[in-house]
């Protein structure tokens, strides 16, 4: 089956004008929804179990991920940012409860205990990440491990069934995928002052930076003019860029161990936005 057809049926639980209106979801979860596609597929098997499994969990995810989204503070009394606030709320309850009456009406009760588990443990590593990055004791390293770790609780366990190769290099490639997607999102960071405070920039900064830059992001975190010279003395986005491609190329090679030029070429597909990404800017140097 298409990978692409994930998408286009979680629309059908996704796309409502109310949402719409009133407030912005986030990114389909495209690069695992396709790579645990590819993985699940199977010659000699029908796909339909491969499609049930991959639009619940994808709908899981979009609701954690239309959760994460939401503001931890009621200060805004404004109307327009508290209904947005309230329809995130409603819209990720939505689609977490979407896998449940997708997989219990198909008889696979065993997928939704694990994928319930899943939650349990992808809210338990949420939470002691941000114990961590209140108490400022994570290294940026550290914060990309986690940050990853936790992008890939709804997906890992499909590992058990898949056979041989796949079986095997399922935990690798799926880690590499979400770690590309982290470190992509991370890169947008660095021009938004709303959400650099607690990226990847930030606490490379805090880790290497003089007392002074750190005090700085402590305290005038979304001055620009004192922020942007910060960023250029360590270079954020070009370490970040030559993360990302090496990455890339790590997932290639893992690919490459599974003997399968369908894999690969579905690897090819997916890494490509993330090479786009890093190829774009040095266009725009030779130019």
């Amino acid at each position: 089956m298409n990978p692409f057809h994930i998408p286009e049926l979680a629309k059908r639980y996704t796309q409502y004008d109310m949402i719409k209106i009133h407030t912005v979801l986030p990114e389909f979860p495209a690069s695992r929804t396709r790579l645990l596609c590819a993985f699940l597929h199977d010659p000699a098997d029908d796909g339909a179990h491969k499609e049930l499994y991959a639009l619940a969990t994808s709908l899981v995810q979009m609701g954690i991920d239309t959760h994460e989204m939401v503001s931890v503070s009621n200060a805004v009394k404004e109307k327009k940012a508290v209904r947005s606030r309230q329809m995130k709320v409603l819209a990720g309850d939505y689609f977490s409860s979407g896998f449940y009456q997708i997989l219990s009406q198909a008889g696979q009760i065993e997928m939704v205990r694990q994928l319930s588990a899943a939650i349990c443990e992808v809210n338990r590593l949420k939470m002691s990440l941000y114990t961590r990055m209140k108490q400022l004791k994570l290294s940026a390293e550290d914060y990309i491990q986690q940050t990853v770790h936790i992008r890939t609780q709804m997906f890992m366990h499909f590992g058990q069934l898949m056979k041989g190769a796949k079986h095997k290099l399922w935990p690798d490639v799926l880690t590499g995928v979400a770690r590309c997607e982290v470190l992509a999102g991370e890169i947008g960071r660095c021009d938004d002052l709303v959400t650099f405070p607690g990226s990847w920039g930030f606490w490379h900064i805090m880790q290497n930076g003089t007392g002074e830059e750190r005090r700085h992001l402590g305290s005038d975190i979304h001055d620009e003019e004192k922020l942007r010279p910060i960023l250029e003395k360590y270079d954020i986005k070009g370490k970040l860029y030559a993360m990302l491609e090496e990455q890339v190329q790590y997932v290639y090679g893992k690919a490459k161990q599974s003997n399968s030029e369908n894999l690969m070429q579905e690897m090819i597909q997916i890494g490509e936005p993330f090479l786009r990404l890093v190829r774009t800017p040095k266009v725009l140097e030779e130019r």
